[in-house]
Order: structure tokens, then sequence, then C-alpha cells
């Protein structure tokens, strides 16, 4: 049984983009113009890397603190490469990313060594980052149709 659930929705209206909402909080998700949106927002493959970015800065803040290491400006970037004829239906290409790399920055007191360390602990339990590289299990999709008259 899970210790928690989170729940985050996305809907399309009439417009192009797609709002994504989680509890009080929304984000707008859309296309860069050359793809076909309106790029309102992030597309979704930025923004899981965007997700990815921002567990890891949390994660290494936090772990920092708790370690004693005092670290400020903590930048971390996040770079995927992806093949988008995956998507567009080629039987040879996956459609996700292929590979991923994270590059860390932080001004920190403390030797390298001992920041590496704070690096490590986040690595190994950063929700996100685990939840990509480990490729976690997903349900078979519950599908429920309302039809209407045009």
């Amino acid at each position: 049984m899970p210790e928690r659930t989170y729940i985050v929705k996305a809907k399309k209206g009439s417009e192009e983009f797609v709002t994504v909402s989680a509890r009080n909080h929304n984000i707008i998700i859309d296309e860069p113009v050359e793809q076909g949106g309106t790029d309102t927002g992030m597309n979704p493959v930025e923004m899981l890397l965007g997700s990815i970015s921002a567990c890891l800065t949390l994660t290494l803040s936090i772990y920092a603190e708790a370690m004693g290491v005092k670290a400020k400006n903590i930048e971390v970037t996040v770079e995927g490469d992806i093949d988008s004829a995956g998507m567009k239906g080629s039987a040879r290409v996956r459609p996700g990313y292929k590979k991923i790399r994270v590059t860390i920055l932080a001004e920190t007191v403390v030797a390298p060594e001992m920041f590496q360390q704070v690096v490590d602990l986040a690595m190994i339990r950063c929700p996100v980052e685990d939840s990509v590289k480990n490729a976690v299990e997903f349900d078979e999709p519950k599908i429920v149709i309302h039809q209407v008259k045009e």
C-alpha cells in the first residue's frame, strides 16, 4: 500500500495548449510553433527533464542541509536526446529519450569530495530520477467516454 498517492490532471479544452493541475497549482504545457503549438509553455518532454532537474535540485538542497554541508546557488541542468521518428510511428525507434545527462553546479566551502557525497546520496534518493531511471510500472489506462451530440 502506498504511503502517499499524488494526483495530477491534464486537460485540453478548445485552446491549443494543455493545462496540468496538481493541488492548487497549474502549469501550461504546449508545443513550439514549428511543431504545431503556440509556444505558451514547455512541451511534455521538456517538462519531464524539468521535473528531474527540480527534484534533484531540491534533493541536493535537503541532503546538503541534513549533512551540514553549506551549499548555495545549486543549479541542475538536465539534457536529453530524443528521436522524434519514434513518436511519428517508426517501428525502429523508441518514442522516448535515448539518453539523459545531468550537470550539477553549486557553490560550497567544503572539499569537492564532501560535496560528492551529497550528490551521490541525492542521486539515489531523488524519486523523479529514480522513476525514470528504473522504468516505473504503468497500469492499463481506465477509459471513460462521454458521447455528445454535435
